[in-house]
């Protein structure tokens, strides 16, 4: 008996190591107790059923492994304290195990899911190896499950954790030991095992197991040399972490940019979003915050966040300079829709749900998504920054702090004399701050019909645009904004975030929700600034404070340029022909020179034919839906330049559309002989050149500013009423163009909603207006439309 222990302790001893080497990287030592119950669990059961017949080991096995699982999930539920019934936790865990696993954050949480797999590996391994070592007395084989289970423990933690070194060398240590105690147990070991052959036999086989004791003995000691300097330059290296190969969970579109909100909550104020019970300090107002934004491309403020599964207990991050206050929360979920979770900043443990957690931003998303009654308690330590600190504090520099100093391209220039004229008269960084903070609060007015849109248009035209076109007022959305692009361009770390203000207990409501900014100081961590107006105050207007050059100077201030003479260059004779040498033929020469025009002149329309079709394949058939309907959008425009009829930048998708039925009607009348402008549409000018002054924001109604200078939705000029026209007076058989517009309009104000149906109907409407409006022109013209090289090089 005490010679049949051995192997079985070993086997046991080799699985329970795996669960320390993976627990390293666990919150307790919890994963650690279990995975040794499982290796004591599956070895005993082997060696209880070794009379039984071997078919029958295993399903008993199995039921005895549901068991201690189930077991371990219900240890695991109760220590993560997760809400919800048994069976609903397993299922989830079932589904999700893996992933989660390989997407938790260190310290990663003993919880269901990320305790089953661990736990059914290891009891698999010791059950395997049990039976291969002992029922069919392959001890080295047997060894081989609980092996694989230890490397793939290190694998999981890969440089997560210290390297594992007595762990390694006690598996090392139970597999020598295993394999000395497992000889041929119960049979008398011979002296001679050639002692009953014949002297010829006997000798030959002596010859064999002399010649493969020595050939084992050479693979070994090759295998050695040429493995072990290869082996041991790995030593010193960094491991594979596999969470590299698993991506995170995500947040939607809505989600990934929730500063377009700001606008829909401010039009319903008394919408109830979240009910709050606060512990905190008396009198003092808490900031719930939603997202941090940090990534701004010159169109779209993002999240850009890295989520990663976490338990209740959060990673502390590295504390400011400030006193810290810890505010407890408890927090139950009305209307507010999304997976993003609402906190006071800087969460520290989250019961009741479970979360996602991006430790650079302190964000924290429910990847399944709110639901109208989820409860959950957060506790938070709020920072409060020294304001002693502030005035002489520096800002960081350098490629950790890149992402929030980047300054997309395309910046207007307004916006950068503005920066430049506020940084001039303010040295300190946080002088720059408190400048460009006042002056948004004492020139711009606070509205909550503004519209929604922070691209660089949008927020030239907040800044600049006349007060009685709709400019110089907007949301926190545009104050917020605006600080944020102003800030990174006198060289401040800023971003935006979004949240909700809340005092206390009770509800808070859509009229809660504001951005603001947030400017990053070296030693004090980020601070919050208010660039909004104060209440009941009158802005000034911003000519009194900022007066923008031209771009250009007045044409009389242009100097004419000076000509002035060159001398002519000596002609310079050619050199002589050597003697012999008569050249090319002359009708050689002709006749390949008019070959080679003939095939460029008919090459060249080819060519540009094939490229125009690519370029009208491409836009109506790849990329997303959006994009697609984009695409269609400028298949529709370019035409209208072909038929030379343009349309300026700056009109709404639904006034390209009006011009677009005016284009087609006009083209069939004349090619039918009749009037060539009118056909039943009142178009009256606004301007020269039939454009008028930019009037009102844009982005504002149904048309979103969607000129055909925009055809992404991305945020476009500003425009105004650049014609007036009877609405669907131009009544033309064919396409619907008004029914592609409404598509761009969606695409730009409800990003990521169009479908692949919406785009295949949008690509059909603008191929069958181009071939319309084609049809409509001279021989001649359908001729050139096809090979016109204009399309490849036009920009939108």
């Amino acid at each position: 008996m005490l010679r049949a222990v051995p192997v079985p302790a070993a086997l046991v001893v080799l699985t329970a190591l795996a669960g320390v080497v993976l627990g390293r990287v666990y919150a307790g030592d919890l994963l650690t107790r279990l995975m040794l119950g499982a290796a004591l669990g599956s070895v005993l059961v082997s060696v209880a059923a070794r009379r039984l017949p071997s078919w029958l080991v295993a399903p008993v096995s199995v039921a005895a492994m549901a068991g201690w699982t189930a077991f371990a999930m219900h240890l695991a539920a109760r220590h993560a304290d997760l809400p919800g019934g048994f069976a609903p936790i397993v299922a989830d865990a079932a589904r999700n195990g893996i992933p989660r696993l390989l997407t938790a954050m260190i310290p990663v949480e003993p919880a269901p899911d990320t305790v089953l797999v661990p736990l059914v590996a290891a009891w698999l391994a010791g059950l395997t190896g049990a039976e291969v070592a002992l029922r069919a007395g392959r001890t080295l084989l047997g060894f081989l499950p609980p092996t694989l289970l230890y490397a793939g423990a290190l694998y999981v933690v890969g440089p997560n954790a210290d390297p594992a070194t007595w762990p390694s060398v006690a598996f090392a240590g139970a597999v020598a030991l295993g394999l000395a105690s497992s000889g041929r147990r119960g049979v008398p070991e011979a002296t001679d095992p050639t002692a009953g052959l014949a002297p010829s036999v006997r000798a030959a086989v002596r010859a064999r197991l002399v010649a493969g004791t020595a050939l084992g003995l050479a693979v070994v000691v090759g295998l050695a040399a040429l493995l072990g300097p290869l082996l041991a330059a790995r030593v010193d290296e960094r491991p594979v972490d596999p969470r590299r190969y698993v991506e995170p969970p995500r947040v939607e579109s809505l989600d990934e940019n929730p500063l377009i909100r700001i606008s829909g909550w401010a039009l319903n104020p008394e919408q109830k979003l979240l009910d709050v019970r606060t512990q905190a300090p008396a009198g003092a107002e808490s900031r719930i915050r939603l997202a941090v934004l940090s990534d701004y491309d010159g169109v779209t403020w993002r999240v850009g966040a890295t989520y990663r599964n976490a338990g209740r207990i959060l990673p502390a991050a590295q504390p400011g300079a400030g006193p810290v206050e810890t505010v407890r929360q408890e927090i139950t979920v009305a209307d507010l829709t999304g997976r993003l979770l609402p906190a006071v900043a800087t969460p520290r443990e989250v019961t009741g749900a479970r979360v996602a957690y991006d430790p650079a931003t302190g964000t924290l998303i429910r990847p399944e998504g709110l639901s109208p009654g989820l409860r959950y308690t957060v506790t938070s330590a709020r920072e409060r920054p020294d304001a002693n600190l502030l005035a002489t504090a520096d800002v960081p520099a350098g490629e950790q702090v890149a992402r929030v100093l980047r300054v997309a391209d395309g910046t207007p220039e307004p916006l950068r004399r503005l920066a430049t004229q506020l940084a001039e008269d303010n040295g300190a960084p946080y002088a720059r701050a408190a400048a460009i903070e006042q002056f948004l609060a004492e020139h711009y007015r606070v509205v909550a019909d503004a519209p929604s849109g922070h691209a660089y248009p949008n927020l030239n035209f907040f800044l600049f645009g006349p007060r009685g076109g709709g400019g110089q007022r907007g949301t926190s959305e545009q104050f917020a904004a605006a600080f944020a692009v102003l800030g990174r361009l006198t060289g401040l770390p800023t971003r935006v975030v979004v949240g909700f203000s809340s005092r206390g207990d009770g509800p808070v409501r859509a009229a809660d929700a504001f951005a603001w900014p947030e400017v990053l100081f070296s030693g004090v961590g980020w601070v919050p600034f208010d660039p909004l107006p104060r209440p009941d105050s009158e802005p000034r207007p911003v000519e009194e404070d900022f007066r923008p050059t031209p771009d250009d100077p007045p044409p009389s201030e242009v100097p004419e340029p000076t000509l002035e003479p060159t001398a002519t260059p000596p002609a310079v004779a050619a050199p002589d022909r050597p003697a012999g040498d008569a050249g090319v033929p002359t009708p050689v020469l002709v006749g390949g020179t008019v070959a080679g025009l003939l095939l460029l002149v008919g090459a060249a329309p080819a060519t540009l034919a094939g490229m125009r079709r690519a370029q009208s394949r491409a836009r109506r058939q790849r990329g997303d839906p959006g994009e697609r309907v984009a695409g269609a959008w400028r298949e529709v425009t370019d035409a209208l330049r072909l038929a030379g009829r343009p349309v300026g930048g700056d009109l709404a998708a639904t006034e390209v559309a009006l011009r677009a039925r005016q284009a087609l009607a006009d083209a069939r009348a004349t090619t039918a002989g009749g009037p060539t402008a009118g056909a039943g549409t009142d178009v009256r000018p606004a301007g020269p050149g039939g454009l008028g002054e930019p009037t009102g924001p844009p982005g504002r109604g149904a048309n979103a500013g969607l000129g055909a200078g925009a055809p992404d939705g991305g945020g476009s000029a500003p425009y105004g009423p650049a014609l007036t026209a009877a609405p669907r007076a131009a009544t033309v058989d064919g396409p619907d163009v008004d029914e592609l517009a409404t598509l761009l309009n969606q695409v730009a104000f409800a990003p990521g909603t169009a479908t692949p149906a919406q785009a295949d109907r949008a690509a059909a409407v603008a191929e069958e207006y181009v071939a319309a409006l084609r049809a409509a022109r001279p021989w001649w013209r359908r001729l050139l439309w096809s090979v016109h090289p204009g399309p490849l090089r036009w920009r939108p």
